[in-house]
């Protein structure tokens, strides 16, 4: 399971990783505003919200990215977010979070899940049980 536990940050333009990092139906969030702005959208909406709490120096975080933003498309009834854990480490300082990436899957702003590192079957099992939850109008 790849995770990254140095905060080690490399001092190449972030612009262009954010970029590949938050493609499809992804939403990079950069302030607590935007954060809980989202978050009450969910609510309002009905929505769960998938935060994917990430490092653009983190090597398991971008080896999963393309594979959370192809997710983000085959699961419109989740809100998928992108969180830099750099960017906002007081939002990832609330959360608790010590390794990058770790996925919080939020109902009404409260955890229901919770995956820590890079694991494609396990993140796949996860959104696909929460998916199945859902009452069939908000597949």
């Amino acid at each position: 399971m790849g995770l990254c536990l140095d905060k080690h940050k490399h001092d190449a333009d972030n612009d262009e990783l954010h970029v590949e990092f938050a493609g499809g139906n992804v939403h990079l969030v950069t302030t607590k505003e935007s954060w809980d702005q989202k978050l009450s959208e969910a609510s309002r909406d009905g929505k769960i919200v998938l935060a994917n709490f990430s490092a653009t120096w983190c090597g398991p975080c971008k080896q999963i990215a393309p594979f959370y933003n192809e997710l983000s498309e085959k699961y419109p009834s989740l809100l998928f977010l992108l969180v830099d854990v750099d960017e906002l480490s007081d939002l990832s300082t609330s959360w608790e979070i010590k390794a990058t990436p770790t996925f919080f899957f939020l109902r009404d702003g409260k955890q229901l899940e919770k995956l820590v590192g890079a694991n494609k079957p396990e993140l796949q099992k996860k959104i696909t049980a929460i998916a199945d939850s859902l009452p069939p109008s908000d597949k």
